[in-house]
């Protein structure tokens, strides 16, 4: 995904683009395609960025081990700094490019921003109930009959004290 910058004028500018995830080099849990909006605001010294990104992944819940599909999204905003030095550390969320450069090449940004919509927990759904933790069943499909308020009893010396103190 190359945005070409040099005939640019400053202003506003809207780019899409809609990539297979293997041309920007995702792989599982990715994939189709990714579909890009972007909206560049140019001036004579930056180039900034506004991208959201829109990408479907298959995930298995890790609650109830069942495989689910999911659209992420992710919204982003680059700012490029036009510098006839690069530094890179000023500032780790400015990208320095010289005056000459012809195009912005956004591939590594934007897989890097996907990779980083993935969420920490993998839900097939907000209220999933899991898996039984003495049979096995899926809870969202089946109840089971297993008995849940036994105490381990490691824990019954604590629980001799909670019933002391109420």
């Amino acid at each position: 995904m190359i945005i070409q910058i040099s005939n640019l004028s400053d202003g506003d500018y809207h780019y899409t683009f809609d990539k297979e995830v293997k041309e920007i080099g995702l792989s599982e849990p990715f994939f189709g395609n990714v579909f890009v909006e972007s909206q560049l605001q140019k001036s004579r010294r930056q180039i900034i960025l506004n991208s959201k990104l829109i990408v479907n992944v298959n995930f298995e819940c890790d609650r109830c081990d069942v495989e689910y599909e999911q659209e992420l999204t992710n919204e982003f905003k680059i700012v490029y700094l036009f510098s006839s030095e690069i530094n890179d550390e000023d500032k780790i969320d400015l990208k320095y490019i010289p005056f000459e450069t012809d195009t912005i090449n956004i591939t590594p940004d934007i897989r890097d921003y996907a990779l980083l919509a993935i969420p920490m927990k993998k839900l097939c759904k907000e209220d999933c109930k899991g898996l039984c933790i003495r049979c096995g069943k899926n809870l969202n499909e089946e109840s089971c009959s297993c008995k849940t308020d036994e105490i381990d009893s490691r824990w019954l010396p604590l629980e001799k004290l909670r019933n002391k103190v109420n």
